[in-house]
């Protein structure tokens, strides 16, 4: 963490040598220097041949004018002279067929290399140049070529190429300065350019990061697109939503958290209480009363599923629940017992309608489905005692239906309400957001969906209803393992 610290201080303008500026900071000056090597190749060899082209242009000129002298052969002083003012060893003027030695040394050197400069081709005059810069400077060599692009006329040059060389070293050492200087120059303003468009913008983003991973509940943390509109501009504006949204559900975890405290804390009392209502509930089940023994069982067995939801409602806020035990079951005599419990808390005017055959069997553990299917019926009935309509024809019914399809039994709970909000629909299943009413927690679908899905089912809003709020539940039968699928057969 301190060497993200000490990172995140160094100045923009003193790049580290293994931060990403210093990598493209070496890296412009490597391309550069490469492309410039690349030029540089031809360029020497182009040099070589320029060089050597006014030579034999300036031999040219003097062989010109000496062979307008009718004299056959010149004083050797004047040779000489001639010789050392075009810096040639030898001087030879082929003309209609015939060869005139200008001028010559009184010992012409041996020559080791000739060179046509009436045809060069590019790979040719490379090979030639380097050929000369590394191996050269104390060779005799011939060059010829036409003068003034006269196929008849031919100018033939003996020379040294020490002075041929050490003017290639010269314009390769200019070559080099300049190419670094260029890179240096080309690399800063690349350098200064990228560091301002892409290395800030991405330093600015680091930072906001490392602020918001030390306090991502501050919401200043949040990080603010600039007002550029490019691809860092989107990446921080998706960046800011990711870290709103991050900050939202860290607060649902922090009311979570504090309502699973809270939740805790009330449990112990709680299931002391619900203990003495079962014992008390279990001697008036001994009165000798008819309407009494009718209503105990009843009582019994709400104050048992009370004390067992008691000691399993801190499962939700550890994020689990206990495997359900599945056992076959009378879905339409656990419906109706829902329809009872619901009535009888409710105390609404709202007609639940239980739509299914009396003897359809689900394989299901029955206090978990019971569970589901309050839920939802629950919802369904408060929803339509909260539409507080006055026309009193409006029809408040919840329909609880169900039916077998092959080994999947289908589960409905419809209503004839206004049907859910957009918000609601949006946030279906989220706990404390996806509640269709107000001052509601979402808890009771999201609890019923995480039972469904232990079962291996699926529950989803039906999109397709026109009118008020279908949900669907999908359950398959448990699969028999194969060993004992082989056992039965």
């Amino acid at each position: 963490m301190a060497d993200a610290q000490t990172e995140s201080k160094i100045p923009w303008w003193r790049p580290r040598a293994s931060s990403l500026s210093s990598k493209l900071l070496w890296l412009t000056i490597l391309f550069v220097m490469i492309a410039e090597v690349l030029i540089f190749v031809p360029s020497v060899a182009n040099t070589r041949l320029r060089l050597l082209e006014n030579r034999l242009n300036t031999a040219a000129a003097a062989a010109v004018v000496v062979d307008g002298v009718n004299v056959m052969e010149l004083p050797q002083s004047i040779q000489n002279d001639t010789l050392m003012a075009t810096g040639t060893k030898a001087i030879v003027l082929r003309k209609d067929g015939t060869s005139r030695m200008i001028a010559s040394a009184d010992m012409p050197p041996l020559v080791t290399h000739q060179y046509d400069l009436s045809s060069v081709t590019p790979l040719r005059a490379i090979i030639d140049a380097f050929d000369t810069i590394v191996f050269g400077g104390d060779r005799v060599i011939r060059v010829y070529g036409p003068v003034g692009g006269d196929p008849d006329m031919q100018i033939d040059l003996v020379i040294e190429d020490r002075q041929l060389r050490h003017a290639m070293l010269i314009y390769g050492r200019n070559v080099f300065l300049l190419s670094v200087l260029i890179s240096v120059i080309t690399a800063g303003l690349l350098f200064l350019s990228i560091n301002r468009l892409l290395l800030r913008p991405v330093q600015r983003v680091t930072d906001n990061m490392q602020a918001f991973s030390k306090d991502p509940e501050n919401p200043k943390n949040i990080i603010v697109p600039g007002p550029m509109v490019d691809e860092l501009t989107l990446a921080e504006g998706h960046l800011a939503a990711m870290q709103t949204r991050l900050q939202q559900t860290l607060k649902e975890q922090r009311h979570l958290a504090d309502l699973g405290l809270a939740v805790s804390k009330i449990n112990h009392d709680m299931r002391n209480i619900l203990t003495s209502a079962q014992l008390m509930s279990d001697r008036l089940a001994m009165i000798d009363d008819p309407l009494v023994k009718r209503f105990a069982p009843k009582l019994l067995r709400t104050i048992d599923r009370a004390v067992g939801y008691s000691s399993e409602v801190l499962a939700y806020g550890k994020a689990r629940e206990a495997a359900p035990r599945r056992r076959f079951i009378n879905l339409a005599a656990l419906s109706a017992e829902v329809r009872e419990v619901v009535i009888e808390e409710s105390r609404a005017d709202v007609t639940i309608v239980l739509d299914m055959e009396e003897h359809i069997e689900i394989e299901a553990d029955s206090e978990q489905m019971f569970r589901v299917i309050y839920n939802l019926v629950r919802n369904a009935v408060q929803a339509l005692a909260a539409d507080t309509g006055d026309d009193g024809a409006i029809v408040r019914r919840v329909t609880l239906s169900a039916r077998r399809l092959g080994t999947v039994v289908e589960i409905r709970v419809a209503d004839t309400g206004p049907g859910l909000p957009a918000k609601a629909r949006e946030n279906l299943f989220q706990p404390f957001r996806g509640s269709a009413r107000s001052g509601g927690t979402g808890l009771g679908l999201a609890i019923a969906r995480e039972l469904v899905i232990a079962h291996g089912g699926s529950i989803a809003l039906d999109e397709s209803a026109s009118q008020g709020a279908v949900f669907r539940i999908e359950l398959p039968d448990q699969p028999v393992p194969l060993d004992k699928f082989r056992a039965r057969a």
